[in-house]
């Protein structure tokens, strides 16, 4: 069997005795070890459950984990209401991490609730940045969230699983990012329709394991049920001082099928663009250099970790962002901003010019910072050498009539005459 078969066919109670416990296209009734919710789609899980006649949930607080990120510092009366009944009623039955941890995605992991071979659902499609740690891990609906938290198990299809054999390593000033671009370019929006993407290969060991999450994470961009890499030293290290108990690694078998293999040689790519409003319209960063912007954004739960701010700082040090740009950076969780304040990347970023918000899903969700005027073009830097954030699509971001370009590399003018967009 492949992993994430195995981890299903624990989770529903099979064994493999010989021959496949469960197979691709199987419905399984599986129990799930860890559901999170954001504040954001808490309000409507309580409605479900209040209309059941619901004020208890039945799985165990430790593991329901409720994390306020979308909107935190709340912008709205309505908001701020809303977050305080989602407090009232969720707060003595579950792990609830207010608006003063980070964004959901990044969090989770921090905080020990992720693990190699948990069963991992989550009320956000992101959810699948825990594959990055040997999980299965995928976003579901509200209908679902309030079912699990009833149940403690979910039905879901064992999905066909696409291998990505990765070879080589990424060339400097690209990122993981741009190898997930560039695969979502190459399947298509919808060309891993619930399907498992296993990444693998010595070009996967290659890889951070920020840059890790970042792939699991945008998996779900060409369709993909979850995103899945093996956990290696590098997984069980970070994880081993967060997780209360130790875990072992789920790892596919020599022998397990895969519906499609995928070559992938990092050696060869080049800094992407996704470029609106399609996620998979994916192009070379050479093709927009010299384009306008006003606005550009490091962050989000694709890439507003400490490696990111980290090469931000390290190409802005010492120089100023033109004065008709604006760059926002939010670091992607209070652990991550306080390290970055203590490295002095904090400091370099804003003495380049930068503005650096609290951690929360900022203009990714496009709720309440960061906004642009009609007209206005933002570079959407979430990755370590900036990187389009994680979606793309014209009723989620900032104004639907805007001409945005979204590249893959960071290029933030500095001091330029005009306002460019510049590749390295």
């Amino acid at each position: 069997m492949n992993a994430l078969e195995k981890i299903l066919a624990r989770a529903s109670g099979k064994r493999a005795s010989g021959k496949k416990a469960v197979s691709a296209g199987e419905i399984v009734d599986a129990a799930v070890d860890r559901i999170m919710i954001t504040e954001r789609q808490a309000p409507r899980v309580i409605d479900n459950l209040q209309s059941l006649g619901v004020e208890r949930i039945r799985m165990p607080k430790e593991k329901v984990v409720i994390i306020f990120d979308h909107e935190v510092p709340p912008s709205k009366i309505t908001s701020a209401n809303a977050q305080k009944r989602v407090r009232d009623f969720f707060l003595q039955q579950v792990t609830l991490y207010d608006m003063n941890a980070g964004v959901c995605h990044q969090v989770l992991s921090e905080k020990g609730h992720v693990a190699p071979g948990m069963l991992i659902v989550g009320a956000d499609s992101h959810t699948v940045t825990n594959g990055a740690f040997g999980a299965f891990s995928t976003g579901i609906g509200l209908t679902e969230a309030t079912g699990v938290l009833l149940t403690g198990k979910i039905w879901l299809k064992v999905p066909p699983v696409i291998a990505i054999e990765m070879q080589g390593a990424l060339p400097a000033r690209v990122t993981a990012k741009d190898a997930i671009l560039y695969l979502i370019g190459r399947l298509g929006s919808d060309g891993a329709q619930y399907r498992g993407i296993e990444f693998r290969g010595s070009g996967a060991s290659s890889l951070t394991l920020a840059g890790r999450m970042v792939m699991a994470n945008m998996s779900v961009e060409a369709g993909a049920k979850a995103g899945f890499f093996a956990a290696d030293q590098v997984v069980l290290s970070y994880l081993k001082p967060r997780l209360k108990e130790p875990s072992l690694p789920v790892l596919s078998d020599p022998e397990a099928s895969y519906e499609t293999v995928i070559e992938l040689d990092l050696s060869e790519l080049t800094p992407q663009v996704a470029c609106p409003h399609a996620v998979d319209d994916v192009i070379s960063v050479t093709e927009v250099a010299g384009r306008k912007i006003h606005d550009a954004f490091l962050g989000s739960c694709t890439n507003g970790r400490l490696e990111d701010l980290k090469i931000a700082a390290e190409i802005l040090g010492g120089k100023r962002i033109d004065p008709g740009v604006r760059m926002v950076v939010v670091p992607a969780s209070m652990e991550t901003y306080l390290s970055a304040i203590r490295n002095g990347v904090i400091e370099t970023l804003v003495n380049a010019g930068a503005v650096v918000l609290n951690p929360n899903c900022a203009s990714c969700a496009s709720m309440h910072l960061d906004l642009l005027a009609d007209g206005e073009v933002t570079t959407e830097i979430s990755g370590a050498a900036g990187a389009a954030v994680n979606q793309k699509y014209t009723w989620l971001h900032r104004q639907p009539s805007l001409p945005q370009r979204l590249p893959d590399a960071l290029q933030i003018p500095e001091n330029s005459e005009e306002e460019v967009i510049i590749s390295w």
